[in-house]
C-alpha cells in the first residue's frame, strides 16, 4: 500500500458520508481532524452532545461515534483507499476515539470491495419510525446480517417468541420510569426539533420524523413527541409481532461500545441493500437493571448494546446533519 495526497475535495466527501451515521437522538457527537502531512483523520467525541441523564457513561456515544467510523470505512473503500484504524490511540485522553490512517488499496483483496459494495446504502439508510408489514425476515437474510456483526467482532441475535416479549416488556418498564422522573426527559426535549425549528435543524429529531402516533401493536419506539403537540401526525396500528435483533459484545468498555458501533452500522447498510427498513431503541439498556434482563436467558453470553427493529415497509425521511466544516478540523 502507498499513500497519496488528500485533496479536501475527497476529505470533504468522506466526512460527508461519515457523519450520515445514526446516533442517538441525532445528537451527531463526533468531531474529526485531518493531519495532513500524515494522511491521518482522527476521530473525537464531543462530550457537549453527550446525554447527561440517559447515557451517562457515554456508552451510546461511543456506538454513534462508531457507526460514523464504519461509514468513514465505507466511503474510503468506494474513494479507492484503504482505512487503517487504530482504536483509543491516546490512553490519557477519553475523548479520542480513533485513528484512521489512509492509503491506496491497490490489490488489498476482498475485504475493501465487501466495505465499497455497501456504500450505495450509507445515503439509503434512514431510521423508520413507521408501522412495518408483518412478513418474517427470509433466513438467508438474517443469516447475511449475523454474519455482517461478526465481521465486526459482535453478536447479532434475532430473540425467540419468550424472549422478545421479554425485551418488549423491558421498553414498557422504561417508557414507565420515565412517565415518573421528569428528569429523563430533559435529553429528549433537548435533541428534538418541532415547528419552525424543524425547517432549519442541523440535528436532532425533527417532527417529520417521528412516525405516526400507535394505536396499537407492540413495535418498540421512543414517542419523541411526548404530550406535546405535533400537526397532522395521525395514529395508526403497528405490527403486533415486531421482529426484533439484539446486537452483543462480548466486553462492555469503551473499545467495546466503539465496535459494537460499527458492527451496528455495517448491520444496517447490510439490511438497506436487503430492502429492510430499520428502527433502534437503546430506551430498555439506559437502566443497568433492564439491561441485564435483556440479556439471553439460556445463553446469558455477551452485553446487549442495541435493540433493532426490522422489517418491509417505508424507510423514513433523511434527518438533518451538521455541515462538515461544523465537525471537520485541518491541521
Amino acid at each position: 500500500m502507498t499513500e497519496r495526497d488528500l485533496d479536501m475535495r475527497t476529505v470533504i466527501s468522506l466526512i460527508a458520508d461519515a457523519t450520515a451515521a445514526p446516533s442517538m437522538h441525532n445528537a451527531q457527537p463526533w468531531r474529526f481532524r485531518l493531519v495532513t502531512g500524515e494522511q491521518l483523520l482522527l476521530l473525537r467525541a464531543d462530550p457537549s452532545r453527550a446525554m447527561r441523564h440517559t447515557d451517562p457513561d457515554d456508552r451510546a456515544l461511543h456506538i454513534g461515534c462508531g457507526a460514523a467510523l464504519f461509514n468513514l470505512r465505507v466511503a474510503a473503500a468506494h474513494a479507492g483507499l484503504s482505512p487503517r484504524v487504530r482504536l483509543l490511540p491516546d490512553d490519557g485522553d477519553p475523548y479520542a476515539l480513533a485513528e484512521v490512517r489512509l492509503a491506496d488499496a491497490t490489490g488489498t483483496g476482498p475485504g475493501a470491495d465487501d466495505l465499497a459494495r455497501l456504500y450505495p446504502a450509507v445515503r439509503e439508510r434512514h431510521t423508520s419510525r413507521y408501522p412495518f408489514d408483518e412478513k418474517d425476515l427470509p433466513e438467508d437474510v438474517r443469516d447475511a446480517l449475523r454474519a455482517a456483526a461478526a465481521q465486526e467482532g459482535a453478536e447479532l441475535l434475532f430473540p425467540g417468541p419468550w424472549h422478545a416479549e421479554t425485551v418488549l416488556d423491558l421498553v414498557h418498564d422504561a417508557e414507565s420510569r420515565d412517565a415518573l422522573d421528569p428528569s429523563g426527559q430533559e435529553d429528549l426535549q433537548r435533541w428534538t426539533r418541532l415547528g419552525p425549528e424543524a425547517d432549519i435543524a442541523t440535528d436532532g429529531v425533527p417532527e417529520y420524523a417521528f412516525g405516526p402516533r400507535r394505536r396499537d401493536g407492540r413495535a418498540p419506539l421512543r414517542d419523541f413527541a411526548g404530550r406535546r403537540p405535533v400537526a397532522d401526525r395521525g395514529t395508526v396500528s403497528f405490527e403486533s409481532s415486531p421482529h426484533l435483533a439484539l446486537l452483543s459484545t462480548p466486553g462492555d468498555a469503551p473499545s467495546d461500545w466503539l465496535r459494537a458501533g460499527q458492527a451496528l452500522e455495517r448491520v444496517l447498510l447490510e439490511a438497506t441493500s436487503a430492502g429492510l427498513a430499520g428502527s433502534l431503541t437503546s430506551h430498555p439498556l439506559e437502566s443497568g437493571d433492564l439491561r441485564t434482563l435483556a440479556r439471553d436467558p439460556v445463553t446469558g453470553r455477551g452485553h446487549v448494546q442495541m435493540v433493532l427493529r426490522l422489517g418491509y415497509g417505508p424507510r423514513g425521511p433523511a434527518t438533518p446533519r451538521r455541515p462538515v466544516r461544523d465537525v471537520l478540523d485541518v491541521s
